[in-house]
């Protein structure tokens, strides 16, 4: 009985060796490498997306170094990327009594983390850029040429633009999806489930 353990054993790790590995392992992998490379378009860089996605679909909450050795990255690269997620508040900090190691997990309300990230992201992207629209519209108001009333009127437009979706970005991050799904929902043209 025990020998048939011990070619059980030898089998499935030769198994997982010849590339046959656990495909939840593989997909989970795969996941987190594409979260990754959407980091960019969201405005966070590669690595941070894919500690993210690294704790969204742990079933525990892991340590730095668990996040080191599964992404393969420095302890400085994981530690920095682990406190900008937790500034974010799309992952928290976890202390366990009785143990030294901190543990991180993630957010994982989907709705909670799209309010979270439209939040972030107004506050570094669409804020900024209202300011200085609303700036430069400021200091070519009283020009005169037909070149500065274009332009003045070209930022005006932008202006009222990035204004709406700062409010509307700003109603969203702060909504329960309830009140808010259904409406989005509505101006697709799409029935909710």
């Amino acid at each position: 009985m025990w020998l048939d353990k011990i070619v059980l054993s030898v089998f499935i790790e030769n198994m997982i060796d010849k590339g046959n590995p656990d495909p939840l392992v593989t997909a989970r992998d795969e996941f987190v490498a594409q979260w990754g490379a959407m980091g960019n378009a969201w405005g966070v860089n590669r690595t941070m997306a894919q500690i993210h996605a690294l704790l969204m679909t742990s079933d525990r909450p892991l340590t730095t170094d668990e996040v080191m050795e599964d992404l393969k990255i420095s302890r400085g690269n994981a530690h920095q990327n682990l406190r900008e997620l937790v500034g974010w508040g799309l992952v928290r900090s976890v202390i366990r009594k009785g143990e030294r190691k901190e543990y991180f997990e993630s957010e994982k309300d989907v709705w909670r983390m799209f309010c979270i990230v439209a939040r972030e992201r107004k506050r570094r992207e669409v804020e900024p850029a209202l300011k200085a629209l609303r700036t430069c519209e400021e200091q070519t108001r009283g020009l005169s040429g037909d070149k500065a009333v274009a332009f003045n009127k070209q930022i005006k437009a932008l202006a009222a633009f990035v204004g709406q979706a700062d409010v509307i970005l700003d109603r969203v991050a702060r909504s329960e999806e309830s009140s808010v799904m259904p409406l989005i929902l509505k101006m697709l043209g799409k029935p909710r489930n």
